[in-house]
């Protein structure tokens, strides 16, 4: 009785520093996009968490290090989350491209500021993102890859990928400019992102000629 009380309580124990921990991470992550990394504090994060300060500081011990984490993890949901899409060998590449589309546009409006980590990770530490990439057997190996040397062999698979990232990044990184130069509502902003969603694609494949 005594051994399953304890075993019981381990458990209980377990999902309450996971869920704390996740509880911190979302409130960081929350008042890393509102401040930026310089402006934020420690205690800022604690009381957005509604924790004891000290609690964070047992759990992540430094600013620095908790904006990594955030930073690594977010990186890998944006990175991670294309390859059963660039994998998939059921779909031709029009699909993948469409689906490649929809994934990042609505990752991106269900996260808002996930584009600023994805960014801090590729400027500051692009090893990670080296690894995350060939873990995942990387773009050059992926399915579509092969699929676009069949239909244009003179393009590199990079190519498409920067170009189709920065059609689907730059107006996520810049839309509180867009939105107070177009004096747009973000409800109206949002539904023009969503737009997107069917006139990104065509617009990719006639760029490269498919």
């Amino acid at each position: 009785m005594v051994k399953k009380a304890v075993k019981k309580t381990s458990k209980k124990a377990i999902a309450a520093d996971h869920s704390t921990e996740e509880k911190i991470k979302e409130a960081a992550q929350r008042v890393f996009i509102r401040k930026g990394f310089a402006a934020t504090t420690t205690r800022e994060i604690s009381d957005e968490a509604g924790i004891n300060y000290a609690l964070l500081h047992y759990y992540f011990r430094s600013k620095e290090k908790l904006f990594d984490i955030v930073a690594q993890e977010r990186a890998a949901v944006f990175f991670g989350g294309i390859y059963p899409i660039i994998n998939d060998e059921t779909t031709s590449l029009d699909e993948k491209i469409d689906g490649i589309v929809k994934y990042y546009t609505e990752l991106l409006i269900a996260e808002p500021g996930l584009e600023l980590f994805v960014l801090s990770e590729m400027q500051n530490r692009p090893e990670r993102i080296s690894e995350l990439m060939k873990a995942n057997r990387g773009l050059t190996k992926a399915v579509i890859a092969r699929q676009l040397k069949d239909a244009r062999p003179d393009i590199h698979p990079m190519q498409l990928l920067m170009s189709m990232l920065g059609m689907i990044l730059f107006p996520f990184i810049g839309k509180e400019l867009f939105q107070q130069t177009m004096d747009m509502e973000k409800t109206a902003f949002t539904k023009m992102l969503k737009e997107r969603v069917k006139l990104l694609p065509p617009l990719i494949k006639t760029m490269i000629g498919i």
